[in-house]
């Protein structure tokens, strides 16, 4: 997914190198928000999930070295995840160098830490969390060069306790970038034909980033994009001053064109 989402951002089209047929009926299709704005040190969005399912990720802060949200592995397990990726191409975790890893700075109480292989590589965590359909999650990402490396820090919100969660803190190569390519998606990582029939839908908003000049600034333009199974029951919208997003089942795209842009007004909210 990694591969197919950038360049198709890069290039301002759908990420489609060709049609995946084999993806059509198995899979609903991936579908994201990919968010203009310049590099920054912090990255704050947020998420309400409208209808979900076994096997689903709800990516809220995707950026150029990693990704955070929420997923759904089953109807008792759900977690928060956060992901760095390693510098290169490769998908086996087990050949990047010890010094080309990422490595782990800091963890929270309760946190997992892993790698990961595949989609390229990198280190990954995980809380279980057991958030809930319908409830707005609150995420934010700090970045920062110390020395030849990028740390990232990734917070999560916790409602009941009315404060903020530091999940972990994790170090990359990444050439000297900070914080920049944001975007959000929602991807069926099931598979299995039935969850194609199943709709995934959420609210992604009240997006921000604090620009490397000190200056807040709202995420107010979105361009609708997918990955390369040709399904066509996605959709996208302005809805309520957040961005709708949603794919699978019975969904319509009878709002946003794939590939269109979306502006939503900003709105005013108490920053971390």
């Amino acid at each position: 997914m990694r591969i197919l989402f950038f360049l198709g951002m890069l290039l301002g089209l759908e990420a489609n190198l060709s049609a995946d047929e084999h993806s059509k009926g198995n899979a609903c299709r991936s579908v994201h928000l990919g968010y203009s704005a310049p590099e920054a040190t912090m990255f704050y969005n947020e998420v309400t999930v409208k209808t979900s399912q076994e096997g689903t990720y709800f990516c809220v802060c995707g950026f150029n070295q990693g990704y955070f949200g929420i997923q759904e592995l089953s109807r008792n397990k759900k977690v928060v995840i956060f992901s760095i990726w390693d510098p290169g191409n490769q998908n086996d975790p087990s050949k990047v160098k010890e010094e080309d890893r990422v490595k782990l700075l800091e963890k929270g109480e309760g946190v997992r830490i892993g790698r990961f292989g595949n989609e390229g590589t990198g280190g990954q965590s995980f809380l279980d969390f057991d958030w809930k359909v319908g409830e707005t999650y609150r995420f934010l990402v700090k970045a920062k060069l110390v020395e030849t490396r990028t740390v990232y820090d990734a917070y999560f919100y916790l409602n009941e306790k009315k404060e903020w969660k530091h999940l972990v803190s994790f170090s990359t190569l990444a050439k000297g970038k900070i914080l920049g390519g944001y975007y959000s998606f929602i991807e069926d990582f099931r598979r299995n034909k039935i969850s194609a029939t199943q709709a995934r839908e959420a609210y992604f908003g009240n997006g921000y980033i604090l620009t490397k000049d000190g200056a807040w600034q709202a995420l107010t333009k979105a361009q609708f994009t997918g990955d390369d199974n040709p399904s066509l029951n996605i959709n996208s919208k302005v809805e309520k001053d957040r961005f709708y997003l949603a794919t699978g089942g019975e969904i319509e795209n009878k709002d946003t064109k794939l590939n269109a842009k979306m502006t939503r007004p900003p709105t005013g909210i108490t920053l971390p």
